[in-house]
């Protein structure tokens, strides 16, 4: 067992808590984002949810562009966008005009998962023709083919062909990622033999199974390279294991709401969390789901992730530093996640 672990990057879902703007969240993210790439961190991905009081990622690429523009080494990406919600076309130009921005430096995490809710579900799709989920595999085939250089090929039954590129002159392609926490996802992503994130952090189950699928059935594409892994996880760093248990809360806190079908709210302070107590059951979860974090100093934290990067045998550990916030901590700042990012780069092997 190594003491280290592989590699380290971010996962981020712009979390805004109360009395925060979108403006002051996305704000602080993009600060986040510039912390990270002078630490070191090899990635940056912002996920994809919708119509949610206390996350800010709506539209990954448009915060993309905006991190690529904030920063000179760290690759940046999504994590994921939800093909379902789009047409593949978009995508593909999407991403090719992002690695025009920052060549070599774009990562295109993609997920089969709607993201949100059925009515924001049917919202999307009367915004124009989106992916059907029965179709994932083909639209992930025509978004690698339309971001090549060469592009793709319509053929049409009359025998005539149709060429479409999602750029003029592409000069290289976003690296692409297959996202999931379920066997359908590790055994597509082996059979494109594209490299596999397992969403850890939002599931916590079958990861053993599905990592075990992916290695096994994994079929080399034309690049030639072998099987890659990394695992998200929820992680909470502080100076004291008291602060970090206490930054942890607000999330464990709105992790109870979402399974507890509770309103959900602007993230709460560590104050505000403190003070309103839940029931037995929701409690119940909180603790269940506390198991399944990250959660100490940076000493802690930092031996915890190389254990578990160890036990499963992967390439890279993407955090999502889930850190609440003090009453006292200015609405535009990131104190608490900059703070776990800080605490386990000083301990953890991450990009030269």
């Amino acid at each position: 067992m190594t003491d280290a672990i592989p590699s380290l990057s971010v996962l981020d879902l712009v979390p805004v808590r109360h009395g925060q703007t979108s403006a002051q969240a996305v704000s602080a993210a993009l600060d986040l984002v510039e912390r990270a790439d002078r630490l070191g961190y090899t990635r940056y991905w912002f996920a994809e949810h919708h119509n949610m009081p206390a996350v800010a990622s709506t539209t990954p690429p448009v915060l993309i562009a905006a991190a690529a523009a904030r920063t000179s080494r760290i690759r940046v990406g999504s994590g994921g966008v939800m093909l379902p919600n789009h047409s593949p076309l978009i995508i593909a130009e999407q991403f090719a005009a992002l690695e025009a921005l920052a060549p070599g430096r774009i990562d295109l995490g993609i997920g089969r998962a709607p993201g949100s809710d059925p009515v924001i579900t049917q919202l999307l799709n009367r915004s124009g023709t989106t992916s059907d989920v029965s179709r994932f595999p083909d639209h992930v085939t025509d978004i690698i083919a339309l971001t090549s250089p060469e592009g793709a090929t319509v053929r049409f039954t009359s025998g005539t062909e149709y060429q479409v590129k999602a750029t003029p002159a592409a000069s290289g392609m976003p690296q692409v990622w297959l996202l999931g926490s379920s066997d359908y996802s590790a055994q597509l992503a082996a059979s494109f033999g594209l490299p596999y994130v397992f969403a850890n952090h939002f599931s916590g189950e079958g990861l053993e199974h599905a990592l075990r699928l992916y290695r096994d059935q994994f079929r080399p594409n034309d690049s030639g390279e072998g099987p890659r892994t990394f695992v998200t996880a929820n992680v909470v760093a502080a100076p004291t294991a008291e602060e970090a248990e206490e930054r942890a809360l607000p999330q464990l806190r709105m992790m109870a709401r979402l399974r507890t079908n509770r309103p959900l709210v602007p993230l709460e302070t560590v104050e505000q969390a403190k003070a309103d107590p839940f029931d037995a059951m929701a409690e119940s979860i909180m603790a269940s789901t506390r198991q399944k974090w990250f959660v100490g100093t940076g000493t802690e934290v930092q031996g915890q992730l190389a254990a578990f990067a160890a036990q499963y045998g992967v390439d890279e550990i993407m955090v999502s530093p889930v850190a609440g916030a003090y009453d006292s901590e200015a609405l535009d700042s990131v104190e608490g996640r900059a703070q776990t990012l800080e605490l386990i780069a000083e301990k953890a092997t991450v990009a030269a």
